[in-house]
This record gives C-alpha cells, structure tokens and sequence, in this order.
C-alpha cells in the first residue's frame, strides 16, 4: 500500500508540472519565439545626406556600436536595410556614459548590400550628423579611422565639412579603352562622350560627355545596367560617375553615379565620386570652389573646396529621418 501511495504521489507531481508548463505556453505562446529573438538591441539611425529636406539627397544608415560586431552580421544589416551604404561607428577613446560626449577618434566602415566599401562619402556625413546632433558630441570636428586612412568632419552652421583625400583621374590606356568600350557604351545610352578618365584607387570611370550635352539630357539617360554589369568583371572598374557641364548659376557640373557591381544601380548623391569629380572640373574650370548637383530621382548638392594640402573638402548638410533599435 506504501509503494502505491508512493507512486500515486509521484504521478500527481508529474501531472502538476506538465499541466503548469502547458499552462505557462497558454499564458504566452510566442514564448519560444522570444527566446530566440536578439540577445541585443542596437540604436539605427537614418539619415538624407546632402539635403536638408526630408526624402531627398541620400540616405544612409547609422549603426552605433559601443563594442565590435562581428563582420558577417555587419554584412547581414546593411543587406537587411538595402540602402546604398550602412555605416557602424565605433568610439575608439574612452569609455562610460560620457564617451560618445568627449570622444575625438572613431572607427566607421561602410557596407553596401554586397560587400565592404573602402570610402562612402554621404554615410560619413550622415555619421557624423547623428554623432554632433543625436548622441551629443560636445566638439566641433571629430576623426573617423577608416579603410581610406583619417577622415575629418567638422561642422559649420547646419553644414558638415568633410576633409576627403583628392582622387586625381587619368586618362584611359589604349588597352583600358579597348577593355572599357562597352561600359562606357551601356552607360553613356548613345550620348556624345568627350573624355573618359579613371581613378585606379576608387575603380570609378569619369565620363565627361560633350559639352553640346545639357543637364536635361543627363537626367533622362537610361544605361542598361545589366549589359555594364556583364561587360566587364568589375576588376578595375566598380563605379560610373558621368558627368556635364553646367552654367555657373548656381551650378557648376552635374553628374550621375551608376555602381552595379557593388549592387546599387544609382546612387542618389555620392560623395567619394566628388572626391574625383572635383580636381578634375578644378582644372578643367580653373576654380578651387565649385557647386555640384548630383541628378536623379532624388538629388542633391555637394559644395566642393580644393585645399592646399591635396586634399578636397565636402560640404552639406543631412537630416534625420528615422531613430530607432535593430535587433540582433
């Protein structure tokens, strides 16, 4: 009779606890689920660099970290936000709350939907927005260590002034031409090009299309970015700039900027393709201050300075869009 009880009273406590775990899974039957969503919650920003009106210039994402990620995942979110570039930002001096206050030195890389860049333009602007106006840097310039060396972005006004290496162009070789014809081709849509020129260190093709060629015909040209993608193997060339004359008042050039090979048929405002279109328009206007307009759906304006020092300053301005938490 013991041994029975005994039993009975073991199968009353089994019974208890699967009918409380059955209970408990009633209570909340995304349990499991939870589980298994981030272990983490990171602070995204989306800002419109190059604009200061809402839902033009371009749009890049900003990632604040406090510790590193790993690559792969860095990988995965930009794929997850599609845009042209997300930034992850990291101070690289300091620690506690007041870090990202007082810090002067950070790490910033940029991933497209493929693959890392070595210089976003637009996206260090926009970081650099988001360090001065949401996370309360006390400063009025800070430095970014990035796969292009120092980068140093100042702020003036509702300005950020970005000091950018100067990306000199060179003409095409015979046998760069030859291998390149069929880019410029799909690109250009029939449109008269008087020179084509490249930077070796951004892999961007330059191409100044007839000066008979007007900021209208550029905005309507339609390359076929699936025929540049398959003509060449984006082994020297991974980005387009194409590029006309304007009339001064106010701008000085206009361009467009076409990168399949990194998965971004158009970029809406580029500004590492300033960093080759403004010493080569220098020269060719024989000025050192020069107004683009980068064209398209959305557009916007980049103020170029060139420096003494060889390098060329960007300037613009961004605005804020979105503020929220990725999960990871």
């Amino acid at each position: 009779m013991e041994n029975n009880a005994e039993l009975s009273s073991r199968q009353i406590n089994i019974i208890y606890l699967l009918f409380l775990n059955f209970f408990l899974l009633l209570q909340d039957p995304n349990s499991r689920q939870k589980k298994r969503e981030a272990k983490m919650k990171l602070k995204i920003y989306i800002v419109d660099a190059f604009t200061s009106t809402r839902f033009q210039g371009n749009p890049g994402a900003v990632v604040p970290l406090t510790q590193p990620l790993d690559d792969a995942v860095m990988q995965k979110v930009a794929t997850e936000m599609n845009l042209s570039e997300t930034g992850f930002v990291r101070p690289l001096e300091g620690d506690g709350n007041d870090t990202w206050h007082t810090c002067s030195l950070y790490s910033l890389r940029w991933f497209t939907p493929k693959q890392e860049i070595p210089l976003c333009g637009h996206d260090t602007l926009a970081t650099a927005h988001v360090i001065f106006h949401h996370l309360g840097h006390r400063g009025d310039k800070i430095q970014f260590q990035t796969l292009s060396g120092i980068l140093e972005v100042g702020r003036d006004g509702d300005d950020g002034v970005m000091i950018f290496p100067s990306n000199i162009p060179t003409p095409l070789t015979e046998a760069e031409q030859k291998e390149l014809s069929q880019v410029v081709k799909w690109a250009t849509s029939g449109l008269k090009v008087h020179q084509v020129l490249i930077s070796h260190t951004l892999k961007y093709l330059l191409i100044h299309l007839d000066d008979s060629h007007t900021r209208s015909d550029l905005e309507s040209l339609k390359p076929d970015f699936g025929a540049m993608e398959r003509s060449h193997d984006g082994s020297k060339v991974k980005g387009v700039i194409v590029s006309v004359v304007g009339d001064g008042d106010p701008y000085h050039v206009f361009s467009r900027f076409f990168a399949p090979w990194y998965g971004v048929n158009e970029d809406p405002v580029t500004g590492s393709a300033h960093t080759v279109l403004g010493p080569y328009w220098a020269e060719k206007l024989a000025r050192e201050d020069l107004y683009f307009r980068q064209c398209g759906r959305r557009g916007g304006d980049v103020k170029v300075r060139i420096r003494d020092d060889g390098r060329i300053d960007l300037i613009g301005p961004s605005v804020t869009v979105l503020e929220g938490h990725l999960s990871i």
